[in-house]
Formats: C-alpha cells, structure tokens, sequence
C-alpha cells in the first residue's frame, strides 16, 4: 500500500508540473489571438485577462490519463474511462466554443444533459432509490447542478480552481482508504492540474480558464463523486460526494434563492456569490477566496470522517454540517449585494 501510496504522489506532483508548464503557453497564445475576458458589469476584474487557461487544464489531464493506462493499464473499465474522458473533453470544446462565441444556454443543457445520460447508460448513476427512472433523474440533475456549479464558481482570481482541488482530493481521500483505486488517481491527477493552474490563476490572475475549463473540471468531479462506493447505505453513500462539493452545491444555492428572492434572473450573472459577500464584508479578494478555501477543507475533512462513520454517526454528523452551512447562509443572505440594498 505505501508503494501505492507513492504513485498517487507521483501523479499529483507530474500533473501540477505539466499544468504549470502549459499555463503561460496558453496565455500567450490567448493574447495572441486576442482571447480576452473583457471588463464587464457583473464582473470583479478590472482589466481585460486571456481566458484559454482551460486549455491547459484539460491537456494536462488528458495526457496524464494516458500515460496512467499506459503505466498501470487498468484491469476494467477501459471503456468506460475512454469514454468518461471524451465527453469531458467534448463538453470543454462547448465551453470553449460559448467563450468565443457564446453558446445558447439551451444547447449547453441539451449537452449536459446528454452527457449526463450517457454516463447513466454506462452503469453509473446515483443509487438512492430502488427506482431506476428516479435515480435516472437524480443522476442528470448531479451532473448537471455540479458541472453548473463549477462554472459559477469562476467569479473571483483562483476560487474554481482552488475549490476543483480541495474537492478532488476529498474524493481522493475516500477513494483511496476505499480500495477505489482508479477513482483516486483520476481524483489526484485532476487535484494536480489545478493547483498547477493556480500559480497564474490565483490572485492578481493573469489567465482565467474560462467555460471550457469550469465546464471540464465540474463534470469530472461530478462523475469522481458518483463513482464512491462504500459501505454505509444508500442515502450516506450520497450525502459523501455533496458534502465533497459543499462549496459549489453552497455557492449556488445561496446565489439562486437570493436572486429568487430579490425578483430576478436566477440564470443571470451577477456579484452576488460567496466571494462578492465576503469581499462587501471588508475582506481583500486574496483573503476572501482563501475563506472559502479553509471552509471547503473543513467539510471535506468532515466527508471523509462522515464516510468512515456508521450511519447514525454520520446523518448526525451530516445533520450537524447542514444546520451549520444554513445558518451561515442566512447571514450572508443578509449581505447588501444589489442595487437599492441598504448599505
């Protein structure tokens, strides 16, 4: 095992170097071609940044993928990894495509949506229920919501990127005490990709990852997610991989019941995030993303403690988490963040 052990660190280190030796060639290259984030009003950027960042990410994992399957080929499920990696590299193209040219919100959901289903037609899908057209159902809005939330996550220098990591390796954490070997390389290797693209990600950002970035990391997580498998019941099993990716599934409900609840868009972009609401509480950007970055190692720690747990233990320790990201909610709910807000 400590052998085993070894090669994940191998992994995590190659993929974070390769990441950060394509970063700059991507950003170069999207000042070439003048593929820049452009100032706007819903977002926290002053100036214009290049935004192919997504890029590296994705030939990053891509290759790294490959070189595992060359290096430790795996024993099953081949097909289904060959296959789980086209459709997240084809859903960065759309991502791609919406950054350059923008996308109808319609034909992203058709895309995730059929990504989605197509991962069910797999053999991998949510289990909370004995009924398979339910679970169908709860599979799609996963990876929907997920790859979603993700997205909306790009809204602050290094937040996605940062959280993709933090999630990943909470994931890794169970897959790997777990047996789940293949999960937790995949799960590490992507952790590596983006702590790689933080060096020009984080605060003051020089590149962005833009859609094809954010749309390729959150499907990834949500299907590294949906793969845990361990013992402790149907529903615990699913309250493991939220809890993994309490940031994004926390940011988006916050942002839709506040828009819901302020009569607008929920589908609007907006600086109403988690990281907008801390930075109108005072704190600088830096700090404000390095917060949400503490917060999200907190409830993953506490996944992973829930996932070793017996399932009493773990609905109350569950319980406990949720009661507590609620009522922090409902403070930041409170935060002033649209025009005609009281200050």
């Amino acid at each position: 095992m400590s052998g085993l052990w070894w090669e994940y660190l191998a992994v995590f280190v190659t993929t974070a170097i390769l990441s950060i030796v394509l970063t700059p060639m991507a950003l170069r290259y999207a000042i070439r071609a003048n593929v820049l984030d452009q100032p706007g009003q819903h977002k926290s950027h002053k100036v214009a940044v290049p935004y192919l960042g997504g890029l590296a990410i994705v030939v990053t994992f891509v290759t790294a993928v490959i070189l595992m399957s060359v290096l430790r080929p795996p024993h099953t499920g081949r097909g289904e990894l060959l296959g789980v990696l086209t459709i997240a590299v084809l859903l960065a193209a759309v991502g791609l495509i919406d950054d350059l040219r923008q996308v109808s919100p319609l034909w992203r959901l058709i895309a995730e949506v059929s990504a989605a289903s197509i991962v069910w037609s797999l053999g991998n899908g949510t289990a909370v229920t004995t009924v398979e057209t339910v679970d169908l159902i709860l599979t799609v809005l996963w990876f929907v919501g997920i790859t979603n939330a993700f997205n909306l996550l790009d809204n602050m220098d290094g937040l996605a990127a940062g959280l993709a990591a933090i999630s990943s390796m909470t994931i890794f954490a169970v897959a790997g005490t777990n047996g789940q070997f293949l999960v937790a390389g995949l799960a590490v290797a992507l952790a590596g990709c983006t702590v790689g693209f933080l060096r020009l990600n984080f605060h003051p950002a020089r590149i962005y990852m833009g859609d094809g970035g954010s749309l390729f990391i959150g499907f990834l997580v949500a299907y590294l997610g949906i793969k845990l498998r361990f013992e402790g019941g149907r529903l615990v099993g699913a309250l493991v991989p939220i809890f993994a990716c309490s940031a994004a599934v926390f940011d988006t409900s916050l942002v839709v019941i506040s828009r819901i609840r302020a009569g607008r868009n929920p589908f609007q972009g907006g600086q109403d995030h988690v990281s907008h609401r801390l930075v109108k509480l005072g704190l600088p950007v830096p700090a404000a993303v390095c917060t949400i970055y503490l917060g999200a190692i907190g409830v993953g720690i506490l996944s992973f403690a829930i996932s070793r747990l017996e399932p009493v233990s773990a609905f109350l320790l569950a319980g406990l988490v949720g009661a507590t990201l609620t009522i922090l909610g409902g403070f930041l709910l409170t935060v002033p963040v649209y025009m005609g807000d009281a200050e």
